[in-house]
């Protein structure tokens, strides 16, 4: 990456740095950076929870929760600056979690976040915002298997992309940012 310097016509190598090197954490910034800008993965995201723990029997967290417009669950794993190896099997497991999820538990996940974390608002409103209807009985969500996991990170191992690819020819909807 360069920097331009439009006065001297010139441009000059950026210094690669890691986000560690800069002070950043993955909660506190990566997290925050993508719960208040969701639409910077490519498409239009409604976070409806971060820091996810509501699953039975497990004290595990996934890191952001979001719905597409097409109503669909995405589970959002974020490393900073390397995917690790397991981050794969963390999704899988968060998504198997959330599978089962019912439109009402959903709603109150949302409504549970905006009152946490957005000082407020009507769930059910802002999802029909969001989805672009009348009446929230109007659409289905979560719906079969259409959970779909993100994978964000500075710098993807082979076993992350090779499992991600794996399961895109099973029609798994994954995705590296």
């Amino acid at each position: 990456m360069f920097r331009v310097d439009r006065s001297s016509n010139r441009i000059s190598r950026l210094t690669q740095k890691r986000f560690g090197d800069l002070a950043l954490r993955e909660r506190d910034h990566l997290q925050e950076w993508l719960a208040n800008q969701p639409d910077a993965l490519g498409e239009e995201l409604l976070i409806i929870q971060k820091e996810f723990d509501g699953f039975e029997e497990t004290r595990e967290r996934l890191d952001l929760l979001a719905l597409d417009k097409d109503g669909n669950l995405v589970v959002i794993e974020n490393k900073l600056d390397d995917s690790g190896r397991d981050v794969t099997w963390q999704a899988l497991k968060y998504t198997a979690y959330v599978s089962s999820l019912k439109k009402t538990q959903i709603v109150d996940i949302y409504q549970q976040y905006l009152d946490r974390f957005c000082g407020g608002g009507n769930a059910v409103t802002r999802l029909c915002e969001f989805l672009e209807v009348e009446d929230l009985a109007e659409v289905s969500l979560n719906r079969d298997n259409d959970q779909r996991m993100f994978f964000i990170a500075a710098h993807f191992r082979r076993e992350v992309t090779a499992t991600v690819l794996w399961l895109l020819s099973r029609g798994i909807q994954a995705k590296c940012c």
